[in-house]
């Protein structure tokens, strides 16, 4: 997927990464992850956070109880490249690590 950053991804592209929680909406990708926690949710925010600082993009969040919302979206070409479906990918193991689930 690294050739692809920078770029705009087609959405022949976006379906290949196989993102199960993850929905493309216009321009951005998004997810919610829900436990009956919310310090575990509030984990989950935070390890999204250092994960989203060391790749030096970061995401919308939002924070209630029980859920997290997370949208991804490469402001800088007005769309999703390949940092986004990368920090997706990381996010998904965050909340597989913590046991959270995809809101449905």
């Amino acid at each position: 997927m690294e050739a692809f950053c920078g770029r705009l991804l087609s959405a022949a592209e976006l379906a290949e990464p196989g993102l199960i929680a993850w929905s493309v909406t216009g321009e951005d990708l998004a997810a919610s992850f829900s436990t009956r926690k919310f310090s575990t949710v509030l984990e989950l925010v935070n390890r999204v956070s250092a994960s989203a600082e060391e790749a030096n993009h970061h995401p919308d969040l939002t924070l209630t109880y029980p859920e997290a919302g997370v949208t991804l979206s490469s402001h800088d070409v007005g769309g999703i490249t390949s940092r986004d479906i990368n920090l997706a990918h990381t996010i998904s193991g965050h909340a597989a690590d913590l046991g959270v689930s995809a809101a449905a």
